[in-house]
């Protein structure tokens, strides 16, 4: 059981950026045609992460000419580039699969503000 979970650590990778559900994000995935290879850009709302450990994987979907469009990433792929987030969400829920039936300004996310910790003048 241990060797399991050595192997498992060492597939794992820091160079992500944290990001959660809500957030919208830029995923930088590289594709492979024949022997061209090139980093096609997927952006979208980040509506869930499922499993734990090696296997974790996020779900993005976006809307691609009226038409909403879900991809899953698997997050500790090797053809996962970078992640950048774009825009952090403010939400309650673990899983926003009600995106789904929401259409137009009802499928937004209210935006999180972060606020900046005061400067203490001396």
């Amino acid at each position: 059981m241990d060797l399991i979970k050595t192997i498992e650590e060492s597939q794992k990778r820091d160079d992500i950026e944290s990001f959660k559900v809500g957030d919208t994000v830029k995923v930088h995935f590289k594709i492979v045609e024949g022997k061209n290879e090139r980093i096609q850009i997927y952006e979208g709302l980040v509506i869930c992460f499922k499993n734990s450990g090696i296997g974790k994987t996020f779900t993005v979907r976006k809307n691609s000419y009226g038409v909403g469009v879900e991809r899953v990433f698997p997050f500790y792929s090797p053809r996962i580039a970078r992640v950048e987030m774009i825009r952090p969400g403010k939400v309650r829920r673990a899983k926003l699969y009600y995106i789904r039936d929401k259409i137009g300004k009802a499928a937004k996310i209210k935006e999180l503000i972060i606020k900046k910790a005061d400067k203490v003048s001396e």
